[in-house]
């Protein structure tokens, strides 16, 4: 298999599957477009022959078979690799989780526009600001806080379901949010942030993310250059 993927150190969506296949060791080729999105750029043609979205991430199945969409892919793990605990083994569990991964995938948008996805940088004075100016981040901040807290206190943790899961790879990036903005969460999900980037599949994507040395201006509304 293959996963086409964008910038790691912006984008969020690619995030999520390959740091799933990163922890349990499920074998794939990295396919990693540079984000350019002029029409006919060469990211656009390379997407054009996997899948109709001009969307990553893409996974690619051995005779070409694409599957695009988180979900989508996430679903497909776990049915080509039901050896691994992907979703939670309990019924319960596994429903919740899969609401959890639901609510990412079509909530929060004031959290996405405010504080895009920037692994390498630290800006808490922006952090502290949008968190002062718009009510719709705070409103997604404390829905977090109340739906890890919720999950961590019924599983026991250390991650949303126990393990770690589809659930803490979808939210990997949400955890990038708060450390690059410094916003205000209490210990319990302060400690749970901090576990998501030890774990084996989210620390090695930012260790790439670090190394990439990349700087596109138009996925970065708060600075002028890496440096500024």
């Amino acid at each position: 298999m293959k996963l086409v993927i964008g910038n790691k150190n912006y984008s969020s969506w690619s995030m999520r599957p390959w740091v799933l296949m990163r922890h349990f060791g499920i074998a794939f080729d990295e396919v990693l477009l540079r984000f350019d999105f002029a029409p006919g750029s060469a990211f656009y043609r390379e997407l054009a022959r996997h899948t109709p979205t001009a969307q990553v991430p893409v996974l690619v199945d051995d005779d070409g078979f694409a599957v695009w969409d988180t979900l989508a892919i996430v679903e497909t793990l776990a049915e080509r690799f039901p050896q691994h605990a992907i979703w939670p083994a309990d019924a319960k569990a596994r429903a919740r989780a899969r609401s959890l991964c639901a609510e990412m995938h079509a909530g929060f948008g004031a959290l996405r526009q405010h504080c895009p996805q920037n692994l390498e940088a630290s800006l808490p004075a922006v952090g502290a600001r949008v968190m002062a100016e718009q009510p719709a981040v705070r409103a997604d901040l404390a829905r977090l806080v109340a739906m890890w807290t919720d999950a961590l206190a019924a599983s026991g943790g250390p991650f949303l379901f126990g393990a770690f899961g589809a659930a803490d790879a979808y939210y990997a990036p949400v955890c990038g949010r708060i450390r690059t903005y410094a916003l205000p969460v209490p210990p319990v999900v302060g400690d749970y942030v901090e576990r998501v980037f030890a774990s084996p599949g989210v620390a090695a994507w930012g260790a790439d993310a670090l190394a990439e040395r990349d700087f596109l201006d138009f996925e970065e509304p708060y600075r002028t250059s890496r440096e500024g």
